[in-house]
């Protein structure tokens, strides 16, 4: 066999798979099915270490499933919605949605999609992932779309079953329209939810500003992050057991700059009230509410029945309200604001800090929040039977759990679902120009634009207008992926069969795509959406921050695999961290992946001629070695480990590691060492002995290579064919068989590679190769079993060793230390000794034996020179130690309690 070289196998794999479609789910009875809902990406063009982490634990777990015997559904669909797409169109074509016509900004947003999905699909086959390419999950319309994956969400088909399931969420009176504060983004001109509201830690000022008491002498002082925000201000607050401000609560005070503000149908003069939310030790302990800062102004609007004053318009701009301020960006405004309230008198002191502030997760804007008519769906009246649903699924690992527990506590608003947007799901009603009743589409004509359709009714039901204004909203891009575990298996058209057996996904959208989808399962289907949830963490550049182009830490994944192979970097994906945890992306991980690849290589053109399938050790089992018993135990124990590992938990990295431990150590340094002369030599050991050894190595290899195929397809794929002429991803697992699992071989066992181990040390230590012969080995041992499992294992140490002789004596053999080095020590001599220097250095040379037994007994000892009688410690010289059998010529080493092995001619 040629040397390992993962740029020759992989692609001829990869090409072999399609062309046969290996993957491809077959249905029917004869194996139970395995659904796993896959994540749809959003087309980027580029997968990331994320995607490499995340798709390698589904594709491990779909390529176990199999060989477990199930038929694995593993279906990739695509997220194409939705802001990403729409913002890198801007930027590439430098215009805004508002420069082209609908239409064709949508088919710009099309073709770029279609790019990107083209090449991230290649990508996904570059890493090896078993996908299953051929399986539709809906009925394509559009046909150069259905050779890219199982679903795409910018299919007619999938709007339609978007689309069918927000008819369905109103008929069921959880979708409903009002005029409400939702969270904006200006720079993407769409409300967004607060699940894809992200915090980030920003420096800013704290403004101290005057505010006049209206019926009376005197101010008070308020400190504010927001100082733009004045001509919104509404009411100021206080706490009511504050007593320095218990006398304010009832009176009126002066909003600052008023003159210098817009027209506004609210007064100038604002109420203090009290709340118990106010935090006293905030700034000054009184705060401004305005229309709207956060979420708090929000309940506090809604609490105190308080009027709204719109300040900052769609675009992040200031409004007339402001008056010379308006058509500013807030940042401007903001800055503007507090120089005019420094040259009126107003601000009496900024002080920096530091705040967490609300951003657009797309495109990291700060939000703001806006009154504005929009689309919810009522999530808050499911919070508990979420958290149910939540309990009735496996989680890996379980305390991720909390996170969605915790999320569903937190809504205080509904999901907000319509978007402002272009490139989205339409939704799919009409309003009627007169009463404004909604005409909700008829589920047979989905899909539908209201921009380009009519409705599905000539005159009002209502009122009998006849005229009818279209929807121009669009849906939220995760109304679209939330219905994902009902979509693959044929919902609307057939009734779903939920729970499906596995959601892979990250961490970071617990609280949005599977939150929103244990929502949708819920009000759709009636069941919680999965058996069990594998979480991912985040990956982390070896700088030790996420990876981002921003901080140049980005590793690209084609890059990794051009350089090692896919099986190197799945590799690093399975063995960097247990499941849900955060992993950091290291080029040595990538190394070690690409050398365990090469090993088990190696291992298999080693043994590739003497793999016979015709045997097995139950053939030969009276020829079989403790050597070989201990390895057969060994590789039992490893199936029922990995088995166990991938059974409960997932556990990946505790698998590959338990997977390269046995291949490298046990089987490559030890086992094949101990066995190369039965296979070469039969002449000298026995055929027997050789179709002992081969019938072992058989099974192990086998089963080696079908516990090692989930991780490192490519690599297994083509050793398996060398070797057994089948694809071992068609093969069936590897059972531990507890017959073969022998404590009493594994501990003689343990003994062979403790001898093994020190006889390579030995000659490491004496300049040798491994190969070189040596005089012998004798082996003294207290127990008689263990001496006679020694002596059955002789042709294995002969092997492995190479020593001319080995003997293994029953009993304890009497030992004794011997110095066979002794050099006196010139940096103490000299200065102690001066004159006398040389002829003790020279006497210490030629009497050292007897100088190292003397300071070992007394600690001292004492030579003439020159007739001086001259006293040596310690620290004149160092000496060497070397335990030796009494009598015996040869090194000794006590290998364990109980063997003492002693080397000759080493």
């Amino acid at each position: 066999m040629e040397d390992y070289d993962p740029s020759r196998i992989e692609p001829k794999w990869r090409e072999r798979w399609l062309e046969n479609r290996e993957y491809r789910f077959r249905g029917g009875k004869e194996r139970p099915p395995y659904v796993i809902d896959t994540p749809p990406p959003y087309p980027t063009g580029e997968l990331h270490m994320g995607h490499v982490l995340n798709w390698t634990y589904m594709d491990v777990v779909a390529r176990y499933k199999r060989m477990r015997g199930y038929d694995v559904f593993f279906p990739q669909g695509w997220d194409c919605h939705g802001l990403p797409t729409e913002v890198k169109v801007e930027e590439m074509h430098g215009i805004t949605k508002r420069d082209v016509p609908r239409e064709e900004f949508r088919k710009l947003c099309e073709e770029l999609t279609l790019e990107n999905i083209r090449r991230m699909r290649e990508q996904l086959i570059q890493l090896g992932c078993s996908i299953d390419w051929w399986t539709d999950c809906i009925d394509f319309e559009n046909e150069e779309l259905r050779e890219l994956g199982s679903y795409v969400t910018m299919d007619p088909d999938y709007i339609r079953r978007s689309q069918y399931g927000f008819l369905e969420l109103l008929e069921k009176g959880y979708a409903y329209r009002e005029e409400h504060p939702v969270n904006w983004c200006p720079r993407c001109e769409t409300a967004i939810a607060f699940a894809e509201v992200e915090y980030v830690t920003r420096e800013t000022y704290l403004n101290y500003i005057e505010f006049p008491v209206a019926d009376g002498d005197g101010s008070v002082t308020i400190a504010t992050t927001r100082p733009e925000l004045l001509p919104a201000c509404v009411a100021v607050a206080v706490h009511p057991d504050d007593e320095r401000y218990r006398d304010l609560v009832g009176r009126r005070l002066v909003v600052p700059l008023h003159e210098r503000f817009g027209e506004r149908d609210v007064p100038w003069e604002v109420p203090v009230i009290a709340d118990e939310e106010v935090d006293p030790e905030f700034g000054t302990g009184i705060v401004m509410i305005c229309t709207f800062g956060d979420k708090q102004d929000v309940t506090w609007v809604k609490r105190h029945d308080l009027p709204v004053v719109k300040a900052i318009d769609e675009r992040g701009r200031m409004t007339e309200v402001a008056g010379e301020f308006a058509g500013m960006e807030v940042e401007r405004a903001r800055a503007a604001i507090v120089e005019a309230l420094k040259e009126e008198g107003y601000l009496k002191d900024r002080e920096k800090i530091t705040q967490n502030v609300g951003v657009c997760w797309r495109c990291k804007t700060p939000i703001e929040i806006l009154v504005k008519e929009q689309w919810f769906v009522r999530v808050r009246d499911l919070a508990e039977d979420v958290k149910r649903a939540a309990r009735r699924m496996a989680w890996i690992p379980e305390h991720m759990r909390k996170r969605l527990e915790d999320w569903a506590d937190s809504m205080d608003w509904d999901w907000c679902i319509s978007r402002q947007r272009v490139f989205a799901t339409p939704i799919p009603v009409w309003y009627c120009k007169e009463c404004g009743r909604v005409i909700p589409a008829d589920k047979d004509q989905l899909p539908v634009d209201p921009t380009r359709d009519d409705p599905p009714v000539d005159e009002c039901p209502e009122c009998g207008c006849t005229e009818f204004e279209p929807e121009t909203d669009v849906m939220d891009t995760w109304m679209d992926s939330s219905i994902t575990p009902l979509v693959v298996q044929g919902w609307p058209d057939r009734e779903p069969e939920l729970p499906v057996d596995l959601r892979p996904q990250g961490h970071d959208i617990i609280r949005t795509w599977l939150y929103y989808t244990t929502v949708r399962a819920l009000i759709h289907a009636g069941s919680e959406p999965f058996r069990e949830i594998l979480i991912n963490g985040m990956v982390f550049g070896e700088d030790g921050h996420k990876m981002s182009k921003s901080r140049g830490n980005v590793v690209e994944p084609t890059e990794v695999i051009e350089e090692y192979g896919a099986d190197a970097l799945r590799y690093w994906a399975v063995s960097s961290g247990a499941p849900g945890s955060d992993v950091q992306y290291m080029t040595k991980t990538i190394r070690r992946g690409y050398r365990f690849a090469k090993k088990v290589w190696n291992i298999c053109r080693l043994v590739k001629d003497y793999v016979d399938p015709s045997l097995s050790p139950e053939d030969v089992e009276d020829e079989l070695t403790t050597a070989d018993r201990w390895i057969l135990s060994r590789y039992h124990r490893l199936v029922r480990k990995v088995t166990e590992c991938l059974e409960e938990s997932y556990r990946f990295n505790d698998a590959i590691k338990a997977i390269e431990e046995f291949a490298w150590e046990e089987l490559a340094d030890d086992y094949l060492e101990m066995a190369k002369l039965r296979l070469y030599r039969p002449e000298e050991l026995g055929e027997g002995s050789k179709r002992a050894a081969q019938a072992v190595l058989t099974v192990i290899v086998d089963g080696l290579l079908r516990l090692l195929a989930p991780f490192m397809p490519f690599v297994t794929e083509e050793l398996y064919h060398r070797l057994f002429d089948e694809s071992v991803h068609r093969q069936s697992w590897p059972e531990a068989d507890e017959s073969w699992i022998d404590e009493r071989a594994e501990e003689c066992g343990e003994v062979l590679r403790a001898i093994v181990s020190e006889v390579r040390k030995a000659k490491t230590d004496a300049g040798l190769r491994m190969g070189a012969e040596f005089e012998g080995l004798t082996i003294y041992v207290e127990d008689g079993e263990l001496a006679d499992a020694l002596e059955d294992s002789l042709p294995d140490l002969y092997s492995a060793t190479r020593a001319e002789e080995i003997r293994v004596e029953v009993g304890e053999p009497e030992l004794e230390k011997v110095p066979v080095k002794v050099e006196p020590r010139m940096d103490v001599i000299g200065p102690r000794y001066r004159e006398l220097t040389g002829k003790i250095m020279e006497y210490v040379e030629e009497h050292g034996e007897e100088i190292a037994l003397e300071l070992r007994e007394r600690g001292k000892a004492v030579i003439e020179v020159d007739g001086e009688e001259v006293e040596l410690d310690g620290e004149c010289v160092d000496v060497e130690w070397e335990l030796r059998v009494k009598g015996g010529e040869g090194r000794a080493v006590e290998v364990r309690p109980g063997v003492i092995l002693e080397i000759r001619g080493l």
